[in-house]
């Protein structure tokens, strides 16, 4: 019993240390942390190409308490720098750990005066699984086929039409042994001298038995 238990101990501990590997904080703004940037809203546009964004990651708001905050919100009420319509609730402690729960596009706006108007804004794409980040799909185009050649080929129409024999010039057989009855006989064919073999064979093994 308790070697089972320290056998599903083990294994629990496994799969939690593979789930821990398999995330990936990434800290928005990296050093600048969340704040309003000197690019505005382009920086983190920039920061955020070029990422791979996947379920289970965590994202990282680091700002000050009392100075900035963070909300998801909708894309209506990001595009409007506006709360309403927000997906959970505001938090105002700094800083902040967002785990990605779900794929699609994901919006993050900080609602303290004008610092969404002034470019503290940032939206994310999110996938279910781990890829090349801005990767194309294969292109699901079939080859063409190019059309058969209308144009005839040349034939060699000596080959199938041999020219016609002047008159008078001899013309071989096609069976040469036909030519005449002085041909000699055909040889014997190869069931035959096997036949002969297998009856010396037996007759030779009958007297041998007599002999014995």
């Amino acid at each position: 019993m308790a070697s089972f238990i320290g056998v599903a101990f083990g294994f629990v501990v496994v799969v939690l240390l593979q789930c821990a590997a398999a995330q990936t904080v990434h800290v928005v703004g990296d050093n600048s942390g969340w704040t309003i940037l000197q690019g505005g809203a382009q920086a983190y546009t920039e920061w955020a190409n070029g990422k791979n964004f996947v379920v289970g990651d965590i994202l990282t708001f680091n700002f000050e308490t009392n100075k900035h905050d963070v909300l998801r919100v909708q894309k209506t009420s990001f595009d409007a720098c506006s709360s309403s319509n927000p997906i959970g609730d505001v938090i105002t402690t700094g800083p902040v750990n967002f785990t990605l729960d779900s794929a699609g596009d994901h919006y993050y706006i900080c609602t303290f005066s004008q610092h969404c108007q002034l470019g503290q804004k940032l939206a994310i794409t999110v996938s279910s699984s781990g890829g090349t980040p801005g990767a194309s799909p294969p292109s699901s185009t079939t080859p063409r086929l190019s059309p058969p050649s209308t144009s005839p080929s040349p034939t060699n129409t000596s080959a199938i039409c041999p020219p016609d024999a002047p008159a008078g010039a001899p013309t071989s057989p096609s069976n040469p042994r036909a030519m005449g009855p002085n041909a000699p006989p055909p040889p014997p064919g190869s069931s035959s001298s096997k036949l002969l073999a297998g009856i010396s064979v037996s007759t030779l093994a009958v007297i041998m038995g007599f002999l014995l």
